[in-house]
């Protein structure tokens, strides 16, 4: 019979389970005792204290979002929001528990720490249970360690930036995140200071009926330059997980910073992540995502164009199978003259999978001769798919150069055919064809994230309803 759709299949190696051991794992559920739990097991100062109270506090106050997904299935009195590994935060590979270690070596961890980063952090639920940083970024001044030991060991630098660039104010899940956050990274590249090799972070969540709320706060002081990947997965279980991440980027004067991500969570996860970053005068921030798994996702990274001259690129593709919703997007704020913004945006969708690209430009009165350009390609495979586009502009002077282009369609019946005329089957055809509408986004990645997008984009085609 002939195919008329794709499936997906396993998911490899990234639905890896070990047994949900751990030193602790919190009361479900989210109230203050709980939140005064988790202070007490990290020791933490009391400005941090009465923070995550008040965001709490804040948590509370607000409504839950309308205008997107369906999170009616969100019950955070099933939820754990802090779990403890068996472990402490370790300097050295060898000394990582076995089982965690085997996992993170199948993720490829040490391999591309050795082959080409400069320094490698890994959380596994909700601690960083392994750091490290070669010895000349250190001697540079290079500071890239865990979020709590960066409290403890660079307090004012910490609490000046903290939630300053995200406030628990922007929306409910901003302040659950100030509430319960938990790991992540912390990074500070002094002035002058050029990064040549990547710093990475990896987040790996096991425990079922939890979520994991990783900080990671970047600041790039004047004229330094930095490229740090991100990348998340978990494997799949039968109840809901929750990804509530935040992402605080600081890019000074004449800096440079692009922020990798390749996003695979399990398809039972709810992501609802938040990334913004703060751009100064003649600086640049660069953004390169890719979205795959989750069964929900929410994530619109922000640029605040602040600096007179500042610049910055998205370039992001989403991919949504059967059962999921990914709502992705990008949003720019220009608030100075001469800055400019550029986004390409594309998303696939197969198998009754949704994708939204949802954005927002703002060129306000005083960004004259300012220029935006928004692309956002979507490309669906089959016909119970969706596709939608829900762009914003607002353009608050006359004095800009704006341009916004959107392209919704099917994978071309034309294509397949000419290149099935060419001897290849109907799947390596569309593959094919999938392949090359990613390229952009994929060029875009050091060669070893390339090699990994390209395979979860393999992997999520491969298969057939006979």
């Amino acid at each position: 019979m002939k195919k008329t759709s794709l499936e997906d299949i396993n998911r490899n190696i990234y639905d890896i389970k070990n047994k949900d051991e751990y030193e602790f794992k919190i009361t479900k559920g989210l109230t203050k005792e709980i939140i005064e739990e988790i202070s007490l097991k990290k020791h933490e100062p009391q400005w941090m204290k009465e923070f995550r109270q008040k965001a709490l506090e804040v948590y509370n106050s607000l409504e839950m979002p309308t205008w997107g997904p369906d999170l009616s299935e969100l019950n955070m009195e099933e939820i754990a929001t802090y779990v403890k590994p068996k472990t402490k935060l370790n300097n050295s590979w060898e000394d990582v528990p076995e089982d965690i270690k085997n996992t993170f070596e199948k993720l490829g961890i040490p391999e591309a720490e050795r082959s080409s980063l400069a320094g490698v952090g890994a959380q596994y639920d909700s601690e960083v249970v392994y750091h490290s940083m070669k010895q000349e970024l250190i001697k540079q001044g290079v500071i890239y360690t865990d979020m709590e030991s960066a409290i403890i060991n660079y307090p004012e630098l910490v609490k000046k930036h903290f939630m300053k660039c995200v406030p628990i104010y922007d929306h409910k899940f901003v302040a659950l995140h100030g509430a319960v956050w938990s790991g992540g990274s912390f990074v500070y590249v002094p002035k002058g200071v050029k990064v040549d090799i990547p710093l990475q972070s990896y987040f790996r969540l096991n425990s079922p009926e939890s979520g994991q709320f990783e900080h990671t706060l970047i600041i790039v002081d004047e004229g330094a330059s930095l490229h740090f990947i991100e990348g998340c997965s978990a494997p799949k279980y039968n109840k809901v997980n929750l990804h509530a991440g935040c992402v605080e980027l600081y890019v000074k004067e004449n800096a440079y910073l692009r922020y990798s991500t390749i996003e695979n969570w399990s398809k039972n996860m709810l992501n609802l992540n938040t990334k913004k970053a703060i751009v100064e005068k003649n600086a640049k921030m660069e953004w390169v995502s890719g979205s795959f798994g989750s069964k929900i996702s929410m994530l619109y990274p922000m640029s605040i164009l602040n600096g007179e001259g500042s610049k910055t690129e998205f370039t992001g593709i989403s991919f949504a199978g059967k059962g999921q919703n990914l709502d992705n997007g990008f949003k720019v704020i220009h608030n100075a003259p001469n800055t400019s913004s550029v986004v390409n945006a594309k998303s696939i969708s197969k198998n009754g999978g949704k994708c939204t690209y949802r954005s927002l430009t703002r060129i306000n009165e005083n960004a004259k001769n300012s220029k935006a350009s928004v692309s956002c390609e979507s490309l669906m495979l089959d016909d119970i798919s969706i596709s939608d586009t829900i762009p914003v502009n607002e353009i608050r002077t006359d004095e800009v150069e704006f341009s916004h282009e959107a392209k919704i369609g099917k994978i071309s019946d034309k294509a397949i055919f000419y290149l099935m005329s060419r001897g290849l089957s109907e799947e390596d055809a569309k593959a094919m064809l999938v392949r090359g509408f990613a390229e952009p986004i994929s060029r875009e990645l050091p060669v070893e994230y390339a090699v990994e997008m390209n395979n979860l984009i393999n992997m999520e085609l491969e298969g057939t309803i006979g």
